[in-house]
Order: C-alpha cells, then structure tokens, then sequence
C-alpha cells in the first residue's frame, strides 16, 4: 500500500512514528507493508519518492522543513498537493492537516480530487467529515474507493467502528457523549475546587488548550464532532446552526457548588438523534457512567434498540490515539484490498 501524507503536523509524525515502530509486528501479524511515498505541507514544503520515504529519516525532521529530509534518487521535492493526488502513485491519501470547521477548506477539496483520481481516503481532519460526509460517501461509492474517517471522533478510540460494525443489527436511536478533553479536564477540576480561568490556564500549560481557546470552551469542537455522528449514525446533514451550542464559560463557581451538594457532575455533553442534537453542560447524577469520565478522557453513550446503552470510554486526543485511528483504517482499507481490485 502506497501512501500520501498530507499535513505532517502532531498526527502526521505519530503515524510515521508508529509504522516505523511497529514495521515487523504489522507485516507479521497482518501482511501489512506500507509505504509512504509522500509528505506534503502548507509550509515546510513537500516529499515525493515513488519507492518509498525512508521512516527513520522522516521522523527525525519532526516539525521542521521537509527540505532537512536527505537528498535521494528519484526524490522529487516541491510539488503541490493537487499534484501529489493527481500524479503520485499513492493509493491511499491520508488527510490530517489542522481542521476548518467553517469551510473544511483546502481538505475538502483535496478529498474530493482524490476519490475523483481513484484513490482511497483517510481523514482525522474533521471539517470535510463535519461538512460534507454523506457528499464524500456517494461519491466514494461511485468512484468505488473507500473512504474512511475514525480519527474524527474521539482519535484512536474505535466510536464508529463501534457504531457502524460491532452493533450492525441494531438500530441506534442516540449518542450522548463527552467530546471535547479540554472541557472535560477543567471541569473536573473546577468540581475539585479550581476557578475558571486557573482551569483553563491548568490546561493550556499542559496542551490541551489552544491559546484561542474559544473552540473548546465555547463547545464548537464538540459540536463538530457532533455533526459527524449525525451523518454517521443517522445520515443527517446538519449545520452548526441546527445545533442547540453552549459553552462552560458561563459557569459559575455556585453553579459547580450546586451540582456537588446534589450529588452531580457538570459534564459538556453532545447528544445527538434523528431529530437533530446539542451541545450544553449538564448535570450528572454521580452514579451515571459519564459523569464518572474525569479528566481529558473522552466517552460516549450509545442508545440501541437490542443492547440498550453502550458505553465507550478512552483517549480523545493525543500524537499516538490519533495515529492508531488513522492506521487502523488503513488496516481496514488492506483488509479488504481484493474488494478494490
């Protein structure tokens, strides 16, 4: 499997990271060998080698300019990205340069150029999935390509695979859940006694905040990932302006008190269903499964018809969670490569 890899920021080098790491053990367990025939960047320029990258020289520019990566033969620095889709032998293209939640643009049309080249898609960027999933998906099918997008929804933690997969035969009829690590981490420490902005300055010190914080604490991020579950899950297309959006700013330190003496826990919760969804804090009995979800760790709730309530707990961000989201649809793509052919 050849791959392009377009945005080599936090999850572009987590992937390279793992599949340098983890080469033998992928080739051994799942006949798994790929290549990355391409890196392509807004700003520190692009890689191009037909034959492969090599992983070890890749990982060690980091964040740096792709122009430290060691000339080659055959090496062809500095093409665009549409040329990269168009004209490199990549079978795969894997998107996860920074997300626009507003236009999903340049992304969007990267994937769409590339499923109209017959190439397989991988996103964790999440605008183009927020945006235009059921788009992608027909034209997906007509142009008869996969494309695949876990890392959009709490990183490497199997949410959709879950959803899609696993509980084929049940009809799923809402997903509530805690999206955003950022939120979740300052409220469970305004619970234990921290102001607002000592939270937020708790939680930008350790990288979970941007230094814009907006798109967290304002619940736009969550919500995001709430427009993608609706199209996921219940093949809504739904805009920002169909959501019910709040944030956890207007919280007060006697709202958090409140909720403590009454034995609850404000969480952010997205909640999604046919008829639409929101993002709002609320409050939690202790003893309800999201309300014991602490910290950065993200969990969602599946209501189904079968099972009843099915709850998944785990990472919803990170350098490795999300690179293992991306791997393992490629994994998925290799696995059902005869399909393709």
């Amino acid at each position: 499997m050849n791959i392009a890899i377009i945005g080599y920021g936090t999850v572009g080098q987590g992937l390279v990271e793992i599949l340098h790491e983890k080469a033998a053990d992928l080739a051994a367990r799942e006949g798994f060998h790929p290549q990355i025939v391409a890196v392509a960047t807004r700003s520190r320029g692009t890689l191009y080698q037909p034959n492969g990258l090599d992983l070890a020289a890749l990982h060690a520019i980091g964040n740096t300019s792709l122009q430290n990566y060691p000339d080659a033969d055959g090496l062809v620095r500095d093409l665009t990205v549409e040329q990269i889709i168009t004209q490199s032998n990549a079978d795969v293209i894997v998107e996860v340069s920074p997300s626009n939640l507003e236009t999903a643009q340049p992304a969007l049309d990267y994937v769409r150029t590339a499923l109209n080249h017959h190439k397989h898609v991988v996103l964790a960027n999440k605008g183009p999935v927020a945006l235009a999933l059921l788009e992608l998906q027909a034209l997906a099918r007509q142009q008869q390509r996969a494309l695949y997008y876990e890392a959009t929804v709490m990183a490497g933690t199997p949410t959709l695979r879950l959803a899609l997969e696993a509980l084929r035969g049940c009809t799923i009829t809402r997903a509530r859940g805690i999206l955003n690590g950022t939120t979740n981490y300052m409220l469970t420490n305004m619970a234990a006694g921290l102001p607002y902005a000592d939270a937020l300055a708790q939680a930008q010190a350790l990288g979970y905040a941007e230094s814009d914080p907006t798109a967290d604490v304002d619940g736009w991020d969550a919500a995001g990932k709430g427009l993608i579950l609706a199209a996921a899950l219940f093949g809504q297309t739904l805009r920002f302006t169909d959501l019910q959006v709040e944030g956890i700013a207007s919280l007060t330190p006697s709202d958090i008190q409140a909720a403590t003496d009454a034995g609850e826990r404000w969480r952010l919760i997205v909640e999604v269903t046919p008829q639409g969804g929101s993002v709002r804090p609320t409050r939690l009995p202790v003893a309800h499964p999201l309300a014991n979800v602490s910290g950065a760790t993200n969990a969602i709730t599946l209501t189904t018809d079968l099972l009843g309530d099915i709850t998944l707990i785990g990472a919803g961000a990170g350098r490795r969670e999300t690179a293992f989201g991306v791997l393992s649809d490629l994994l998925t793509i290799h696995k059902m490569s005869s399909k393709f052919d």
